[in-house]
């Protein structure tokens, strides 16, 4: 049964899908022993053919299981295009990191074409095959004369290029270490096992040197936690950074994800920890439910996103709430409704700034950090909306 009664049941298709990925991990244990989170993240996000993001279901939109900000229209888009268009034009290319369905992508592009800002080129890295079949029909399909801009890579660029970095919504699905701090009897790390009745479930085993070296980065006094305490590090984000961003020798890198600054991150309230996991538009918190069927996802730490880019050689410029820096960036013109004089688009727009900007909904929620590398900060105002001092 699902873990939350408001969730729907899956399809016998969807059940027959997550019992593969179950056996394959089943096996893995077998062989291995438990595995530990971020292990078990990656598998149930990545694994060929039975992954969350390498099987065929759609998982952006009305249809799938959330939808990004790129998927509300083109106005997350047209404004991010504007506020990166200073690094970009002839000579320059622009990196997206999980392109989605197409949708940024589509709507950038557009606006550029507008500014005079194209890149040369406009590189994609996704290693969904299914996700890159949709991008490239929404591309031919909203601006057929720029998607052969458009160039999919299996890897980051390794030489040297000048231009513009830009990932929505990536980091969250980056794998996770979970701990679980039990005072006295100290710190543990989470895994998960099988079940003898052929499901999985979560274990804890003494912590290793680099959890326990995470724990102490990021707990200032433990005293101060509940008991037990679970929440998570992410022991790859400064390799991840590096590998992605790393050959960006002149130009921005920007994030938008979910998160919070550590200082806020690792509170005594939040003592289950930040794993979410999204199905049909229904959160929940059971990452062991139907193994591939949910996204599964964590809040980011924003301070250990911006360790990982000055440890590769960024400084980290901006630091600011979506709705911040989208105000900052040509809101005000890009979501102007006075010219349009259907009603239904209107309201459309309206609902879809809402979204984007409300507090209660993605305006405070989300987060943009920015960093340069051999970039004028002078061409980028909005810099000026930074909020570092709260990482």
């Amino acid at each position: 049964m699902p873990p939350s009664t408001d969730l729907p049941l899956p399809s016998p298709e969807e059940a027959a899908h997550s019992a593969r990925l179950l056996a394959a991990l089943r096996a893995e244990i077998a062989r291995e022993g438990p595995l530990d989170f971020a292990r078990y993240m990656e598998r149930v996000l990545y694994a060929p053919g039975l992954g969350y993001y390498s099987a065929g279901r759609t998982k952006f939109g009305a249809a799938g299981d959330f939808t990004t900000a790129p998927e509300l229209g083109a106005v997350f888009a047209r404004c991010v295009a504007r506020a990166l268009a200073p690094a970009l034009g002839r000579g320059r290319t622009f990196l997206e990191l999980g392109a989605g369905s197409g949708a940024f992508a589509a709507a950038a592009l557009a606006e550029w074409d507008r500014l005079g800002a194209l890149p040369d080129e406009y590189l994609v890295l996704d290693t969904s095959a299914d996700l890159r079949e949709r991008q490239a029909a929404t591309l031919e399909t909203r601006v057929p004369a720029l998607a052969g801009r458009v160039r999919w890579l299996d890897a980051p660029p390794s030489a040297p290029w000048r231009g513009a970095l830009f990932a929505n919504e990536v980091v969250d699905a980056l794998p996770v270490r979970q701990f679980c701090w039990r005072g006295a009897d100290g710190l543990f790390e989470r895994a998960v096992d099988a079940t003898p009745d052929g499901g999985l479930r979560m274990v804890e085993r003494v912590a290793d040197a680099p959890m326990r070296a995470a724990f102490a980065r990021a707990i200032d006094d433990p005293a101060t936690l509940p008991v037990p305490y679970v929440s998570e590090v992410a022991p790859q984000l400064g390799a991840w950074f590096a590998a992605v961003a790393g050959a960006l020798a002149d130009g921005v890198a920007l994030f938008f994800d979910y998160g919070y600054p550590r200082a806020e991150y690792y509170l005594p309230q939040r003592a289950t920890g930040t794993v979410v996991c999204h199905y049909r538009h229904r959160a929940h918190a059971d990452p062991l439910w139907m193994p591939g069927l949910s996204d599964v996802t964590a809040f980011v730490d924003f301070t250990a996103l911006a360790e990982a880019g000055h440890a590769a050689g960024f400084l980290p410029a901006c630091y600011a709430s979506q709705a911040q820096f989208l105000f900052a960036t040509g809101l005000s013109e890009v979501g102007d409704t006075g010219a349009i004089d259907d009603v239904a688009m209107r309201l459309a727009l309206a609902q879809e700034i809402r979204m984007l900007t409300l507090p209660g909904e993605m305006g405070e929620r989300f987060k943009a950090l920015a960093f340069l590398r051999g970039f004028d900060a002078a061409r980028l105002p909005w810099l000026a909306i930074d909020q570092g001092h709260r990482l």
